[in-house]
């Protein structure tokens, strides 16, 4: 680039003199060092028609409330149908919302259609109605990396707002979830936790958040006093009487010492009636380690309140009691606490590499339609870790390796950035339809690595129609060249190749598939069946 620039100089003196010459070589040089330090947005655009996106199933149980966004992009006013909706189920053709109840299990295969001045388009979409829910990973924010123990119902509804207006609901996402530091007395008509000063109108806060599309989510925990020192869902007195801690927390191995331990008595079913109440549709159960009982009474006093409520458990739950958690819970955290940075993100995503990897994918058996392994929340966007807000530490290659990895692992998505200073590259990593319809893909396989070579990997998962997506990654410090053979995939013949951040086909290849990854970066295509001609 030097060189070019100086020869551009010589050249333009002799045309324009050398001042001129000068001021204007020095800003077009200014303006494409910029351009090269900006991170590449590889997302296109989505176009002005309507597209319906987000996921082909959803599931709800008999009798509870039905709420179902239709998320679709294309140029407002917007009209919304659904053909083949049951009865019982009523759309709002202005807001693409669904809404209702159905009081027996069954299968209903619907059409959802979107339709502007531009164009139409439509979407298979199957409505479960049985015993389980989150039939595909959550996706939605959550207040703490944003907010921390200063988070207020104002924030929490203006991260609302940004979901909305921003887009992201048009892409599938879908819930607002508050974190710790909400908690007050115990009261109202169900003796349970209420809303403190900063929450003083739970009920008005679901309502709002409702009205927008998007779905409510709340934090507990079965202590007496959660991480941040606010009530819990247990107590030592039968009333619920609870008094600020002021001791610290004490570890004790994977035990905890009161307060932050379960409490003489157990206000779960007071909590859960309140919450359903309020409308809240989520629930992040946080306390170590995640044990059993506690997640049996949680989980059956949410099937009583009425409401479909998700159980996600945190925050490092053990593995030798994922066989039983599973059954019960929708999500349950498999690490430690992520942080914005590389490291971490690397050992929570990809596991410990003295074990290749083994410590994540043994999780994997317990994976499936409605419970997901989860690696924690998404360290991307501004975000406050500390007293400062700032944008994220991890690079852009990192970033999209965070996202790429997380939508093959089949993980709950949960962003943490402040919804209302969305910036374009970090909208790029959230609003891509087919990256994340890996993610939220019917048959809810969970990735694994099919090649492990120094710091190069290869993760792939089946998906519903058949093909293959494929992560290509590079784990180094210097850009390398990333290959997926047909025999680590187990298939053969010639086959198709799209590349799904950039949305654009690559073309047929057989034998192999190779592409140049940035350090720390990641690819990833989908391959499906070709016809048998040459490569291109």
């Amino acid at each position: 680039m030097k060189i070019h620039f100086f020869n551009q100089i010589a050249h333009r003196v002799k045309r324009t003199g050398p001042a001129f010459a000068a001021c204007v070589l020095l800003c077009e040089f200014a303006s494409a060092a910029y351009a090269q330090s900006q991170p590449e947005i590889r997302t296109p655009t989505p176009p002005h028609a309507p597209r319906v996106n987000g996921p082909s199933v959803f599931g709800v149980r008999p009798g509870a409330p039905f709420l179902y966004h239709i998320p679709a992009t294309g140029d407002r006013p917007m009209l919304f149908f659904a053909e083949g909706l049951p009865s019982g189920l009523i759309l709002n053709a202005t807001t693409g919302d669904i809404s209702g109840s159905l009081a027996k299990a069954a299968d209903y295969e619907v059409t959802l259609r979107a339709k502007n001045k531009l164009g139409e388009s439509g979407k298979r979409f199957k409505i479960v109605v049985g015993d389980t829910i989150s039939l595909t990973p959550p996706l939605g924010w959550n207040s703490w990396n944003c907010w921390r123990t200063e988070v207020t119902a104002k924030d929490v509804l203006l991260a609302a707002k940004g979901m909305a207006s921003s887009g992201l609901i048009d892409h599938g996402w879908t819930y607002i979830n508050i974190d710790d530091t909400w908690q007050g007395r115990r009261g109202g008509p169900y003796h349970g936790l209420q809303g403190n000063a900063k929450f003083a109108d739970m009920k008005g806060l679901c309502d709002a958040i409702h009205a927008l599309g998007l779905k409510a989510g709340i934090y507990s925990t079965p202590w007496t006093t959660s991480y941040a020192g606010y009530p819990g869902s247990s107590a030592e007195t039968p009333e619920g009487a609870w008094t600020k801690p002021a001791t610290t927390i004490q570890w004790g191995g994977e035990k905890k010492i009161l307060p932050w331990a379960a409490g003489k008595y157990s206000f779960a079913e007071n909590d859960a009636k309140q919450w359903a109440a309020w409308g809240f549709d989520y629930l992040k159960y946080d306390w170590r380690p995640n044990e059993l009982p506690e997640t049996i009474e949680m989980y059956d006093m949410l099937r009583k309140s009425g409401r479909d409520i998700v159980l996600s458990l945190s925050n490092s739950t053990p593995f030798q009691n994922i066989a039983g958690l599973s059954k019960l819970a929708n999500s349950w955290r498999i690490s430690e606490d992520i942080t914005e940075s590389w490291n971490s993100v690397k050992g929570n995503g990809f596991g410990d590499e003295r074990d290749h990897g083994a410590s994540v994918r043994r999780w994997s058996p317990y994976a499936g339609p409605g419970h997901w392994n989860d690696p924690d929340m998404l360290e991307i966007g501004y975000i406050r870790f500390g007293k400062t807000p700032h944008f994220t530490h991890l690079t852009p290659d990192e970033q999209y390796t965070h996202i790429t990895l997380w939508c093959l692992l089949s993980a709950p998505l949960l962003l943490g950035c402040d919804l209302q200073n969305l910036d374009d590259f970090t909208l790029n990593l959230v609003t891509n339809d087919e990256v994340l319809a890996v993610d939220q893909d019917s048959l809810g396989e969970q990735g694994d690595c099919v090649f492990s070579n120094g710091n190069l990997r290869v993760y792939a998962r089946n998906l519903a129609d058949g093909s293959r997506a494929v992560g290509l990654f590079n784990l180094g410090d210097t850009p390398a060249r990333v290959s997926a053979s047909w025999s680590t995939l187990n298939i053969s013949g010639m086959r198709n190749i799209r590349d799904l951040w950039r949305q654009k086909d690559l073309g047929q290849f057989d034998g192999k598939f190779q592409i140049n990854v940035a350090p720390h970066g990641a690819e990833l295509v989908k391959i499906s069946p070709g016809s048998a001609t040459k490569p291109w």
